[in-house]
């Protein structure tokens, strides 16, 4: 195996794959990269949970394939100048690597033995901007639960029906669900590790390019224009989010999403991370007062909101609310109050993309 191939465009790749690489595995062969030169230069990551494969245009001279070390082949590569880069597979499994006057020799492992991602074909691919599965992750992956005893809710739920695509994640005390419309009328629902979906993310950039989503079995697979992500998937049901959603509420208020979210952030830090104090919502006529007291002190602070039901006291976990504010870009945001002890949802005034469900938290007094 012999190629050339641009700084600029290796280290592009090195950085997507090596996000499906483990850094402590097994066998030695795990934690390489994977690079073959065929019709271009592909390098692929797998840990069996994620794999990645990603092409790179390139000069083949001689086609051929080779493990390499992830984290040294990737030091190596960001350390060289700025110019095209030889790399040459010699007996013996030694690699060559070449870039004006630095050379390095290292060895390598054979490509035959390593575990490359299942390949497969789905007729009907949903097809779906870049841009709009990058959002639909960014609003919801903060609620993906970590409790490993309720595996199922440690992924978030891709579902597509009713010519919408949506993203639905929950960990017991919160829920966020986003949705986008797409032209076609699929029907699929699987459950992807919440890891993979925020890798996933990063490598999704924020333009209309489109991805096509494809399934078979236990695997999902993400198609861009010069990369490939195939994703394990969770066994078992995932909850019937649907029943959680209230639908009577006794109070209704209007808030300027900024404002709320930075009143938020000043009483969180009397709070800290402490669960035993949470901020208290003093709902009233046109005025929110939020204000918390712990051991350390007290804060209180007065925003203007529209409230359309009766006056409420109530009591949240501020980081769980700050969460939701942070992903959302309308300007006014809708809370809906079930009652003091009941779920709230935060949705939009102008439009139904997106709905946050939070718990409340018990307040004394």
């Amino acid at each position: 195996m012999k190629t050339i191939v641009l700084k600029q465009n290796l280290m592009e790749a090195i950085n997507v794959v090596q996000k499906a690489i483990m850094s402590k595995a097994t066998l030695p062969i795990l934690e390489g990269i994977y690079i073959e030169a065929g019709e271009n230069l592909k390098l692929v990551g797998n840990c069996f949970e994620l794999g990645i494969e990603y092409e790179v245009e390139a000069d083949i001279r001689e086609k051929g394939s080779i493990v390499i070390n992830a984290r040294m082949f990737g030091e190596i590569i960001r350390r060289l100048p700025d110019a095209p880069i030889s790399i040459e597979v010699m007996e013996g499994s030694k690699v060559r690597i070449e870039c004006l006057n630095s050379l390095f020799e290292i060895r390598g492992m054979e490509g035959e033995s390593y575990p490359l991602p299942p390949a497969f074909t789905d007729e009907n691919p949903i097809m779906v901007p870049q841009a709009a599965i990058k959002e639909l992750i960014r609003q919801t992956i903060f609620a993906v639960g970590n409790d490993e005893n309720r595996k199922i809710m440690t992924g978030a739920l891709l579902e597509a029906a009713g010519g919408e695509i949506r993203i639905v994640a929950l960990d017991g005390f919160r829920m966020a669900i986003s949705n986008s419309v797409i032209k076609e009328n699929a029907e699929f629902k699987v459950v992807i590790p919440g890891k993979n979906m925020n890798e996933i993310s990063r490598i999704l950039e924020t333009n209309d390019d489109m991805i096509s989503i494809s399934l078979s079995g236990n695997l999902v697979s993400f198609i861009l224009k010069n990369c490939r992500i195939v994703s394990k998937v969770l066994e078992g049901e995932f909850m019937n989010y649907k029943s959680y959603i209230p639908t009577q509420f006794e109070t209704v208020i209007k808030v300027k999403t900024k404002e709320l979210e930075e009143s938020l952030d000043r009483a969180a830090l009397i709070t800290s991370d402490d669960k035993r104090y949470p901020v208290r919502f003093g709902i009233g006529d046109d005025k929110l007062m939020i204000s918390s007291t712990t051991e350390i002190g007290l804060s209180k602070e007065e925003i203007t909101i529209e409230n359309n039901g009766a006056n409420m006291q109530i009591g949240f976990n501020p980081k769980y609310f700050m969460d939701a504010l942070k992903v959302i870009n309308d300007e006014t945001v809708k809370i809906s109050f079930t009652s003091s002890v009941g779920p709230c949802i935060i949705t939009p005034v102008e439009h139904d993309r997106y709905l946050f469900l939070i718990l409340p938290v018990r307040i004394k007094g």
